[in-house]
């Protein structure tokens, strides 16, 4: 059951995906239009087909997705505008009902999550769904224009939009690989055996700079723990459950820093379309940085 229901909503992201594809080649006034329509369709094909097609078949649709995006053959086409004026007298029509298909995506993701068989992922399709219905019902817009929209967000995102599969791939592959081994290789020769301090700060920073890297805590956190919390923090005394809840959350500390987690940090920018892409991550940086040399104190009071 949880198999079929993930298998409709990849097929469902996958048509959302092709509909932007074909947007894009029929955009005449898009220089790139093939490269940018050729990136879409084979995102869509991953997403509806992944299932029955052989694996080495659907990395090589990847690297030419990745060779699309590096000689810069996706890009932006152009969208209907929409006034400011027509924007201002929705938006008071509208008011905070706005936040009813907003907040149906969290509430069917825990509750689905927490109370079937099905789990958050399903919950959060199906809770999406919800929300576009709610969102048709509430705007009175049509489902062309959702389409619209639909497509206008996805292109203003980008390349970026496969970041969370391409890095959760990543993080399983630097486990298969030992790259944790390696790393508790070359800090031991840093660390002085047995001291805590340097063993914590070493975990906490070693936490947010690999999330940097992979834009995920949750993959740099099997990785770091391996090679760095384990011999250097709890094999010195350390209390897992408080030293591995600081050590994941250190890690978002790095999530605030990095493009990788283009989720958080990149996403935001194209919706709000600022001008400088990494305008959210300069905001954040100075919390985020004050924010990890707190974790740093905290392991070492509330840990030890």
């Amino acid at each position: 059951m949880i198999i079929l229901a993930l298998e409709i909503l990849y097929i469902l992201s996958g048509i959302v995906s092709l509909i932007t594809g074909i947007y894009s080649f029929r955009d005449d006034s898009l220089e790139t239009r093939f490269g940018t329509g050729l990136f879409w369709v084979i995102l869509s094909i991953t997403f509806i087909f992944g299932r029955i097609l052989p694996a080495k078949f659907v990395g090589i649709l990847v690297l030419l997705m990745g060779v699309l995006t590096a000689t810069k053959q996706v890009k932006i086409g152009s969208f209907k505008e929409v006034s400011e004026e027509f924007k201002i007298k929705k938006s008071k029509a509208i008011g905070n009902k706005l936040f009813i298909p907003v907040l149906s995506i969290a509430i069917f993701a825990f509750v689905i999550g927490q109370f079937t068989s099905l789990g958050g992922l399903v919950g959060m399709g199906i809770g999406a769904i919800v929300a576009t219905i709610s969102g048709l019902i509430i705007t009175k817009a049509s489902a062309n224009e959702a389409i619209e929209e639909g497509n206008r967000l996805l292109q203003q995102v980008g390349p970026f939009s496969i970041l969370p599969q391409l890095l959760a791939a990543l993080g399983a592959l630097f486990n298969a690989a030992g790259v944790g081994e390696v790393i508790a290789s070359g800090i031991s020769k840093a660390i002085p055996t047995g001291n805590i301090v340097f063993g914590v700060i070493a975990y906490c920073v070693g936490m947010a700079l690999f999330t940097m890297i992979m834009g995920n805590a949750f993959a740099a956190f099997a990785v770091i723990t391996a090679g760095i919390g384990i011999p250097f923090v709890y094999n010195q005394g350390a209390n897992p459950a408080i030293a591995g809840a600081l050590a994941l959350t250190a890690g978002y500390c790095g999530t605030l820093l990095t493009p990788m987690a283009a989720n958080f940090n990149i996403v935001p920018a194209a919706i709000l379309e600022i001008k400088d892409k990494n305008k959210v991550i300069k905001t954040q940086a100075p919390i985020a940085l004050i924010l990890l040399a707190i974790h740093i104190v905290l392991m070492l009071v509330w840990a030890f």
